[in-house]
Order: structure tokens, then sequence, then C-alpha cells
């Protein structure tokens, strides 16, 4: 890990003439680059603190796919060695006795656990569930794993479906938009080889811990699987032996991230608020499942929370912490709630597994030019172990951009930060052409960790601004809910003055010429991208996907609830005109800038035929340029390499045509052994 800022200070003037010469001979990025590099993750530390176990995924440009392998490490550093075969898995988790790793992996169409013994060997099935398996978790002495399944349908049903009696009852009974099953806990006992069913309900379950004496279960449930329900879900507490069930909660705030304490007495979990669904970051609840008396832990804590984790003595949880655009490891004191930063690096840090007695951590780490690998450390002594140097040509063959998190005021006295990224080399008082980046969400955050996109368009002469808008998680709960009605304007107001006021920082800072700006988006990006550009004539092109632009349209198809709460307010039929003005087709009338939009036919989260609409009105106007690129087979995000291949090359050659006046010319892929040229 790197020591920033003075140490590149220092180095610039100490080895100026040697970087210079060393910086002439690298290369810009291109989209082939960011289509190369090996992602790492999976990262578990074994209970003893010895091995690591990590995942390492490689592009196969033959297959159009990514392809994972998976490997042991020890924990010092050194040596890595294959430890599962092909055939891969899902869900890594060690056994607590540090004997053995399970996984789950697909069989007959149905997902499985399988084992394997560390000390080597076969992967063995264990389950042969008649559904596929969800979530599962060991019990604290290694004799069970609990987990939760679907329910199967019964021979009759089974017989009838196949025969073609398939037709979906739209959110009625199990199912929702989409055909679905309830599903219950079931309990897997390794000696006997033989498993039990622990609830028998027609409820979905989410989230479950198992207490530290394997005698009582946690989960969250809902009785309903209507898409936008989410918020009905309750936590739940159950007796195994006599299978006496509790309710712990009885309030509209979807609660998650249950986590028994080891002494047995309390548990921990995640909730915006105790009472509503609201738009804030979560925060740390305390209960006792035996009076069912709660109360909130980390209310002096701003930021976003993730991955909590209890101490041995109960006393102390350990979380990840993101507070503005960096992210660390936190310890915050059960009893009064009181917090300290354990590290504190420049960047995103994320803990993602830690030894059974909590001294030891492995964590994954990134910054703005240091693409994401994994690291080994003592906890309450910071000393970092890098294991994995999963893209070394980067540093060694591309020029990275330069950036700077900056700041600026906004409408209704808002203070915004953003992600500023200029290219290398970069001649102080020169202006150049801004892509303007809007981060998904609206709850998204733009983070100090390795994006692509930011090294590709500086190695094409463009500076980057990546605003954190009013919305964002990882900063205040004021910030967070500024989108939101009852606080704020609602979306496509606020948001996009954030985005316009840094427009204008950036150019009177000097950096950035005024009559060259594009923006992109994705998301929620391509939502507030799509209503930028029916608000300003200012952007020279656009390239907005997986949008929303139409929100009455979207109300059945689409998740919405957020919107219904807190960004608009209501319902198409009770606030039609508002439902109507904050929709970006409203408005379509006024688009001047050139759009390129793209989406995934399979989407399911903001649906295919928003971009139809909206590319078809911009086609019908006839003012503006326009170009529309569905992608088959594909969900809310790009999988296929050649898909997001072609998504990124088509934005580009459309931003160099419409931003620079430019024909450019894509890349061409390099012909490598086994692959197929693009």
């Amino acid at each position: 890990m790197k020591t920033k800022i003075v140490f590149f200070i220092a180095a610039f003037f100490i080895f100026g003439s040697t970087a210079i010469a060393f910086q002439a001979e690298r290369r810009p990025m291109t989209s082939d680059d960011a289509l190369n590099m090996v992602n790492v993750g999976n990262a578990l530390i074994s209970p003893d603190g010895k091995w690591v176990f990590f995942s390492k995924s490689e592009l196969n440009w033959k297959e159009n796919k990514r392809e994972s392998k998976y490997y042991m490490i020890p924990v010092e550093g050194g040596e890595e060695y294959q430890f599962i075969g092909k055939e891969g898995g899902s869900s890594f988790q060690y056994s607590p006795d540090g004997k053995y790793l399970t996984f789950t992996r697909t069989v007959d169409k149905n997902r499985q656990i399988f084992i394997m013994r560390m000390s080597g060997g076969e992967a063995v099935q264990l389950t042969k569930h008649k559904n596929s398996v969800g979530r599962y978790k060991w019990s604290d002495d290694s004799e069970s794993i609990f987990f939760s399944a679907s329910e199967p349908r019964s021979k009759e049903d089974e017989k009838k479906y196949k025969e073609g009696y398939d037709v979906i009852f739209v959110d009625e009974g199990p199912n929702g938009q989409t055909a679905g099953s309830w599903s219950n806990l079931w309990k897997f006992d390794m000696n006997t080889r033989e498993e039990t069913k622990i609830t028998d309900e027609d409820f979905l379950i989410g989230d479950f811990d198992v207490s530290p004496d394997g005698e009582r279960v946690l989960f969250t449930a809902r009785y309903t699987n209507r898409r936008n329900d989410g918020y009905l879900s309750e936590i739940y507490i159950m007796n195994i032996a006599d299978k006496l069930k509790t309710r712990l909660t009885e309030n509209n705030a979807p609660e998650g991230s249950l986590n028994w304490a080891p002494d047995g007495k309390k548990f921990a979990y995640t909730a915006a608020d105790d009472k509503e669904w609201m738009n804030r970051n979560s925060k740390i609840y305390i209960m006792d499942p035996n009076t069912k008396e709660y109360r909130l832990l980390s209310g002096n804590f701003e930021g976003s929370i993730s991955r909590i984790t209890w101490t041995n003595d109960s006393r102390y949880l350990l979380f990840n912490g993101q507070q503005k655009t960096n992210t660390n490891l936190f310890k915050i004191d059960a009893g009064t709630g009181e917090f300290n930063q354990i590290t504190d690096i420049s960047g995103t840090l994320r803990v993602s597994s830690f030894s059974a007695d909590r001294s030891s951590m492995v964590y994954s780490y990134s910054d703005y030019d240091t693409p994401n690998d994994i690291y080994t450390s003592s906890v309450m002594n910071f000393a970092p172990v890098r294991l994995t140097d999963a893209n070394p040509w980067i540093e060694k063959e591309i020029l990275l951009a330069k950036m700077e998190v900056i700041s600026w005021k906004s409408k209704k006295n808002f203070e915004i930060e953003g992600l500023f990224h200029l290219p290398s080399g970069y001649k102080e008082g020169t202006r150049i052409p801004l892509m303007l980046n809007i981060h998904g969400g609206p709850a998204g955050v733009f983070s100090n960790s390795f994006r692509t996109s930011y090294h590709i368009y500086a190695g094409l002469g463009f500076a980057s601004l990546s605003p954190n808008v009013r919305g964002s998680s990882g900063y205040t709960d004021h910030l967070r809910e500024g989108n939101t009605v009852a606080k704020g304007d609602g979306i496509g107001f606020g948001d996009y003055w954030d985005l316009m006021n840094g427009v204008d920082h950036v150019i009177k800072e000097g950096f950035v010429d005024p009559e060259k700006l594009g923006v992109r988006g994705w998301s929620y990006g391509g939502i507030l991208g799509g209503w930028t550009i029916t608000q300003t004539d200012r952007f020279k092109a656009a390239s907005i996907g997986a949008g929303v632009y139409d929100w009455t349209s979207e109300y059945g198809p689409g998740f919405n609830h957020d919107v219904k709460l807190w960004h608009i307010g209501g319902t198409p039929w009770d606030n039609p005109k508002e439902w109507r003005h904050q929709s970006a087709l409203t408005h379509v009338k006024n688009v001047t800038t050139p759009t390129i939009l793209f989406h995934g036919e399979r989407d399911r989260t903001d649906t295919e035929q928003q971009s139809m609409m909206f590319s078809t009105a911009i086609r019908d106007i006839g003012i503006a340029p326009v170009r529309y690129l569905k992608a088959p087979r594909e969900g809310h995000g790009f999988r296929e390499p050649r898909h997001a291949r072609t998504r990124e090359i088509e934005e580009i050659r459309w931003m160099m045509k419409y931003i620079l006046d430019e024909e450019w010319t894509p890349w061409e892929r390099k012909t490598e052994k086994n692959e197929d040229k693009a």
C-alpha cells in the first residue's frame, strides 16, 4: 500500500527527471486494458489466522466470459497454489474449527453445499436438497450447517408445470413479478448427514444467524413477495427444539446483518431507522432477544456501515465504515457507542474476514491509481502484508490520471465533494474537455478507488468530474436525505444543481473548456443524465444507460417504492403532476444534446422499454442525433465482455465525434493465444 501525497511530492522533486523519462515510456489506457485486468476477491482468512483463500477472475475472450480460479496463500505472503478445480463454486466459508472449506455448486440445476478438507482432496457434495440452497451458516461447534431454501412444488404441481400450466399469478402467494416460492430454514447434521426442517411457513426468509449455543435462530422474514414490499420484513427468533417463534420487531423499517454476540445475550443488526423505511445511512442497533429491548448504538457515526463483526468478549463490534470518499476499519463500544478508527488510509480498505480470535484480518485495498489487491494485517497493530499483485503491468505500462478530491457550494447551502481527475502531464492553465460522471443509486457514491473509465478518458485528453451529489451515501444523513421531498426538492432538482455547480467550479478554476462538455451515467446516473439534457444545452454529448425516463409507466414494472416514498411522493394517480414533471420524457422536446443510450434487454431494475421510449421520442422530434444500443441477455449491468467492449467503444466514438469533432478510430483488440479478434 502506498503512502500518499507527501511521498508523491517528495518523489516528484527528488526523482523528477527519472519520473518524466519513465512516464514517457507509458501509454494511455484502453477499454481492452480494462477488460484484461485480473480481479481478485472472495478473500477469507482461516480461523487460525494462517491461510488466506481467494479467487482470481480473468477474461476468456474466446468464450466471451470471465472465469474464476481459487487459491490458497500463507497469511504472511509467499507462493499461492490452486485449491479448487475448474468446477469452482460460490459462497465460500471456513468451518469454525478450521478443518473444512464449504461452498455452493450447481448440481442438476440446484445449488448444493460442497465440502473440502483443508488438508486437501476432492470436493464432496453434502446436501442433496430438493431445491436450491440459499444462504447458509455453520454452527459455532462445527457440528451443523443451517441454510435457507425455497419450497419445491408438489409432485402434482410439478407435473402440471411441465405440461405447460406455468401461468404466473402476479403478486399472489409466493409470486412477485415472476414465479416465486416460499422459503424456510433447515439444519444439516454433519454427523448423521441428515437435514431437518426448522421453520415451516409461507414466508420469505431474508437474513439469519444461529445463536452461539445452537439452540435459537434469528431471522428476517416477510409474508408477501411484491417487489416493493421489502420494508415489511421483520426480525423473528425461534427456539429450534420446540419451534416456538417470537416476533421481535414491528415497524416499517427493513433490518439486516443479524449478528449474535458471542455471549448469546444480545445481537446486533443494521437498519436506517427503527420505525419507517428512511433514506438514511444504515445504523447499528443492539437488541436483547429476551426482552425485545433495543437501542441505537452507532448514532454518532456519520457515514456508511458494512460487515459488522463482534469481538470475542462481546464488548465491541468491528465494521467497515465509509466516510466521504475513503473507507476504513472502525471499532465501536457495544455499551457506550463510542467508536475509534483502527485504520487511517486514503483509499478504499474493506475487511472481508477475521481470524477466530479477531487478531488478524484479510482485506482488499485500492485507491484512484492503485488497482484492487488483497492484504493481511493484525487488527490492532496495523501492518499491511500484500498477498497479491494482480495487475503489475498497470503501474509499469499505463499512463494513469491524477486525482484530487474537491468541493464546492451548491443550492440551499449544500457542500458537495467530487473526484476530479486530470490527465497525466496536464499543463496548468490549459483548458481541456470535461467528462461529467453521474453515479447510480441514487444512494451510490464515488469513492477513492480504482475505476478504469477515469484513466481511459484521461488518455483521450479529458478531465473527469465525479460529484457526490445530495442523496449520496458515505456522508451525513443531511446529505443523504437532501434529495427527498421531505427534506429537499426530490430527485432531479437539487442533485442536478450539484452537478452543474461542480462543472462551473472546475471551469472557473481554469481547468475546463466550457464548450467541450460531456455527461455520462448508468442506472440512476442514466436517470439524472437524462433529466440533465432536458434542462440544459451545455453538453455537447451524452451517454446514458439503464435509466428511467418516465416514472408513471415504470410504476408497475420497476422498483419504485423509494420514488413513491421519498423522491417524488404519492402515486401517479394522486400526485400525477409531479410524477409527470419529474420525468425526463415530459421535457424531451428540450433535448438538443447528441445522445447515445444503452440498456440490457432483460433489465428488471429499470426496464428496457424506458430507453426505447426516450430514444424514440428524441428521434421523432428530430432535433438531436440519437442512437440506442440494446444488449440481448443482459440485465441491469452488462456481463458479457463483448457487450461491455461494444458499450465502451461506441460511447467513446460518440463523445469524440460530438465533443471534439473527431472521427475516432477505435483500438483494435490484440489477438492473443486462444483468442479471437474483436
